[in-house]
């Protein structure tokens, strides 16, 4: 296997293995380098000509064409060794993001260095996706250093840099590391990044602090920030209300956050479809019920078609709290909305009929259900069960059915329900013998619950007939 140092130490011997049909950015290569290895000597005798090595657009081309970073640095530095040639900013540029990537950062950083050493202009992306780098090896440190190394290039940073530096920086405080030390650290970086580096934070800026101090569960900092927000002519944008509310609703303050709710919809702002299910699923769970569908009425309204989840949050909520006449309600008027009911709405329907002992009801739309197409065993046994426990053993056996031929296999639980009633109408033995050798026959490799079936049906016969004994 190549040594990837023989490439430095023997260049033009080395780079003979590369001059095949199928490697042609190596082939061009290593012919300009032949090429400059023959005229090598006239080179030392007239230092004036040039290396015939090809353009550095060329060689950056060679470089951006390979996988393994440290390759790409064997070939730039084998490069950098002809005479009169400079790399171009761009070769710099892919080779330290290939060798940070690869974590490779003792090279990265030398690399950077010697652009200041050869008095290259370096532009703020490079930092930018340097901080980036360092932010996902977890290295918030030198994501840090790097953002003040900027200022030694004479390399202005702008907001975007420091969005990105503080977006490593809370993350990085999230992970549990350190505490809260990198959230303050990032928090001192903003407020003093005007007098320190003339940047101006941006609604962006706000935003990442805010949800950092929101998950940190200081609250009140992250008002104060939205606060300030407006004092220095920053404008909110729907990130900002959204931030809040959803702080707001997981401390349970659904009546703080509808009223930034209305504070959004007064200044014209539309708020998304998170922010809306944030909002219903935190009216649901404090049992308000009516402000919940009064906001799902409101949605389109306000320029936010209401979607099957803000729909099933409802249809939950509803059914939670034994209102499954709403619940209906809200089921029969979905498709005016432009919204069908899906599986899980049809689902926690019936299950809410179900507990409520409105079998009928719930067995309209079941078939309802399984007419669009729509099938799951939950369902169905919640039907079962019910229609069982009141003796209606008849209606639950249609139901299996019903299910079996639409190809879907009853869970173990459902069969376990409905068996010993029907099996209570056999009186012979031979009869329950009977029906245990068919259900034996079936081919059992299909579906693990028709296993767990034979199993417990034949525990459930032999007890049966002992008790007959």
């Amino acid at each position: 296997m190549l040594n990837r140092f023989q490439l430095f130490f023997n260049p033009y011997k080395i780079l003979h293995i590369f001059s095949s049909p199928q490697n042609h950015h190596f082939s061009s290569f290593t012919r300009s380098l032949h090429s400059s290895n023959s005229t090598n000597q006239q080179n030392h005798q007239n230092p004036s000509s040039k290396a015939l090595i090809g353009s550095p657009a060329r060689v950056q081309k060679l470089i951006a064409s390979q996988s393994d970073p440290l390759l790409c640095k064997e070939i730039f530095d084998l490069a950098s060794v002809q005479p009169n040639f400079r790399h171009s900013y761009s070769a710099f540029h892919t080779v330290i993001l290939k060798l940070g990537r690869s974590r490779h950062f003792s090279l990265m950083n030398d690399l950077i260095l010697r652009l200041k050493h050869e008095c290259y202009s370096v532009t703020p992306g490079l930092f930018s996706d340097v901080i980036q780098m360092y932010g996902e090896a977890k290295l918030p440190d030198k994501a840090l250093k790097t953002f003040f190394t900027m200022l030694e290039f004479d390399c202005k940073p702008l907001a975007k840099h420091l969005n990105r530096l503080l977006e490593v920086l809370v993350e990085h405080q999230r992970r549990g590391s350190r505490g809260g030390s990198y959230l303050y650290a990032a928090f001192d970086l903003f407020r003093t990044s005007q007098d320190r580096f003339g940047i101006s934070p941006n609604t962006k800026s706000y935003n990442i602090l805010m949800r950092a101090f929101c998950f940190n569960g200081e609250l009140s900092i992250a008002y104060s920030l939205f606060n300030q927000m407006f004092k220095r002519d920053v404008v909110p944008n729907v990130e900002s209300y959204k931030i809040l509310m959803q702080a707001l609703c997981r401390k349970s303050q659904v009546s703080g956050a509808m009223d930034l709710l209305e504070d959004m919809l007064n200044k014209g702002y539309v708020p998304d479809a998170l922010s809306y299910n944030t909002l219903l699923n935190s009216l649901c769970r404090k049992k308000k019920l009516r402000e919940a569908y009064k906001l799902l009425c409101r949605m389109k309204v306000k320029g936010c078609n209401p979607d099957i989840v803000h729909y099933n949050t409802v249809i939950l909520g509803f059914c939670k709290e034994g209102r499954t006449s709403d619940a209906c309600k809200v089921i029969k008027d979905m498709p005016s909305n432009g919204c069908l009911p899906n599986l899980v709405s049809y689902r926690t329907l019936v299950n809410g009929l179900c507990d409520q002992g409105m079998l009928d009801e719930a067995k309209k739309y079941a078939e309802e259900m399984m007419s669009k197409g729509f099938t799951h065993f939950s369902v169905c046994h919640a039907l079962v069960k019910g229609f069982c426990n009141v003796g209606r053993v008849e209606e639950a056996s249609e139901l299996l059915e019903a299910m079996v031929r639409l190809g879907e296999a009853p869970h173990t639980e459902t069969w376990v329900v409905i068996l010993p009633r029907i099996c209570d109408e056999i009186d012979s033995d031979v009869s329950l013998q009977h029906m245990l050798d068919r259900i034996l026959k079936v081919e059992i490799n299909r579906d693990s619950r028709i296993v767990d079936l034979g199993g417990g049906l034949e525990e459930y016969l032999v007890k049966k007939m002992q008790s007959k004994v």
